[in-house]
């Protein structure tokens, strides 16, 4: 007999997939179908990246323009606040990790330098009581990044979704716009 406490807890799903693979727009719909949407973007745009910045506007013109949506949003933070009724998007622990590393100027010290931010991102995780999905790359199919900061990166992501996904109820993999339950 399983535990009603448990079986009662708000859904937690972590979406992964590499680049282009549609893992976005399938987080998107899970979240909707909990009626109202708050949208985590994590990144912190440069400016003078316009590739990132059709992304992010690629991004901006698919949500419905009733979600709250919170810009360049540390989610462990918005996460320990007050619960939002409704659905909580989180995309992308990618950009949210790279921002990290940036604040904490690790890309040349030693891995785990970003543990503490990742630690309160999976203890925010973990506690939050309302439906939550959360997106992030699967980095780790691809080929070794030729660049110290690039297995950095793989790295520290691979080890933090690997968390994620032992704090969340379930876990999909998207490849070629098509969802594979994990978990």
């Amino acid at each position: 007999m399983s535990n009603p406490a448990e079986t009662a807890r708000p859904l937690r799903t972590l979406v992964l997939g590499g680049a282009r693979s549609g893992k976005s727009a399938f987080a998107e719909r899970l979240a909707a179908d909990a009626g109202a949407v708050r949208y985590l973007a994590t990144s912190v745009p440069d400016p003078a990246d316009l590739d990132f910045a059709e992304r992010i506007a690629g991004h901006r013109e698919r949500r419905p323009g009733s979600w709250a949506v919170v810009e360049s949003a540390d989610p462990a933070n918005v996460l320990i606040e007050a619960p939002f009724v409704g659905a909580t998007l989180v995309d992308d622990i990618g950009t949210w990790l790279t921002a990290r590393i940036d604040a904490r100027g690790a890309w040349e010290e030693p891995r785990g330098t970003v543990t503490p931010d990742a630690d309160a991102l999976v203890e925010a995780v973990a506690a939050y009581p309302q439906r939550l999905v959360i997106v992030t790359p699967e980095v780790g199919m691809g080929v070794i990044p030729a660049t110290r900061a690039g297995r950095l990166f793989r790295d520290e992501i691979g080890t933090l979704n690997q968390r994620l996904a032992a704090v969340c109820d379930e876990a999909f993999l998207v490849v070629a716009g098509l969802p594979l339950r994990l978990k």
